[in-house]
């Protein structure tokens, strides 16, 4: 197996350029991948469409994690269930500066499931009949009313392990494991930040959540703040 470690975030995201997709993982400030944000943030990257539950967090009138790359202009585009979560992007949106794609949360979920099994588009009751079905195909089964959704896709996926082995094998702790495990499945490049770093065989193998074959680099997050929601 070939190890996947980098020794810094910086250096875990130094190809990851102008105008990419990225997955997200994290539901508020639970299971972000805080350090891989802080070095996008800090690399400069712009012009990038997100996919995640919601663009950052507000806790004390103060906004948090993926907020740091709306309110520097960096997104042109966001993909997620939860818009309103804070007040940057909602300014930004009012004045449009950023694009939206809302998505109903177990849609968004099951979307980017889809694209990690191999599913080239799925029928949801969710939407049908709304704005969310607009320009969607529909279809009628067993008199219910549904409506067509594809998968998503990325270039990139940031996503938070609390614990992984040199090869790539993730273990997500409470949680952590909300969209995590369905972002690595899903995107082209998966980048996983993790609080602890093992020797391989040091994780049991019915421990694992998201094997090693989806994830492509690894690196130990340098420092985290501790929210609480």
């Amino acid at each position: 197996m070939i190890e996947k470690t980098y020794k810094t975030s910086i250096d875990a995201i130094k190809d990851v350029n102008d105008g990419v997709t990225i997955m997200f993982g994290g539901f508020g400030l639970a299971g972000i991948p805080q350090n891989l944000i802080r070095a996008l943030y800090e690399k400069g990257t712009k012009d990038l469409t997100v996919i995640s539950n919601n663009p950052g967090s507000r806790l004390d009138e103060n906004e948090y994690g993926l907020a740091m790359l709306f309110k520097a202009g960096r997104v042109k585009k966001f993909i997620g269930s939860y818009p309103t979560a804070t007040r940057s992007f909602k300014e930004l949106y009012e004045r449009g500066l950023v694009e939206l794609e809302l998505v109903p949360q177990g849609t968004l979920a099951e979307r980017i499931r889809a694209k990690g099994a191999g599913i080239g588009a799925f029928y949801v009751k969710t939407g049908a009949d709304t704005l969310i079905s607009k320009g969607k195909e529909t279809r009628t089964i067993n008199g219910e009313h549904y409506v067509m959704e594809y998968p998503l896709d990325a270039d990139f996926a940031f996503v938070k392990a609390y614990k992984s082995d040199k090869y790539g094998n993730l273990v997500y702790r409470y949680t952590g494991s909300n969209f995590n495990p369905l972002m690595a499945m899903a995107a082209k490049v998966t980048i996983a930040e993790v609080e602890e770093l093992v020797e391989p065989g040091n994780i049991e193998p019915d421990a694992v959540h998201t094997p090693c074959i989806f994830v492509h680099r690894i690196v130990k997050g340098e420092y985290y703040d501790r929210w609480y929601e």
